[in-house]
C-alpha cells in the first residue's frame, strides 16, 4: 500500500507549537502588566496630558505594541483551536478563521495608529 492512501490528520502539527506560543504570549502579557503597573504605582498620571506623555515615550509605545501583538496572537491561537474543534464544515471554518484573521490584523493596525498617530 502506498503512502498516498494513508489519511493524515489535519492540523495535527499545530499542537505543541500552538501550546508553546500561547504560553510565551501569556508571559509577554504578564511582563507588560507588571511593567505598566510599576509605572502607574510609582508615578500615576493625574491628567489626560500626563497619560499622553506616558504613552509618547518610545519604550512604552514599543512595549504596548508588543503587548497588543502578543494579545492578538494569543487570541488567534485560542479561537482558532476552538473553531477547529467545533466547526466541522471546512468552508465555514475557513470563512470564520479568515474573518478572525482580518479582524485581528485590523486591531493591530488600529493599535499602531493610536500609539504613533497624532
Amino acid at each position: 500500500m502506498s503512502g498516498r492512501y494513508v489519511k493524515q490528520p489535519v492540523g495535527a502539527h499545530y499542537g505543541l507549537g500552538a501550546w508553546l506560543m500561547q504560553r510565551l504570549t501569556a508571559i509577554v502579557m504578564a511582563a507588560y502588566t507588571l511593567f505598566l503597573g510599576a509605572i502607574l504605582i510609582v508615578s500615576p498620571p493625574a491628567s489626560h496630558a500626563e497619560w499622553q506623555a506616558l504613552f509618547s515615550d518610545g519604550v512604552v509605545r514599543v512595549a504596548t505594541l508588543l503587548f497588543v501583538v502578543a494579545l492578538l496572537y494569543h487570541a488567534w491561537v485560542g479561537v482558532r483551536d476552538v473553531l477547529m474543534d467545533y466547526i466541522k464544515p471546512v468552508g465555514a471554518r475557513l470563512a470564520l478563521q479568515s474573518l478572525l484573521g482580518f479582524v485581528l490584523v485590523a486591531y493591530a493596525v488600529w493599535a499602531a495608529a493610536i500609539l504613533w498617530g497624532r
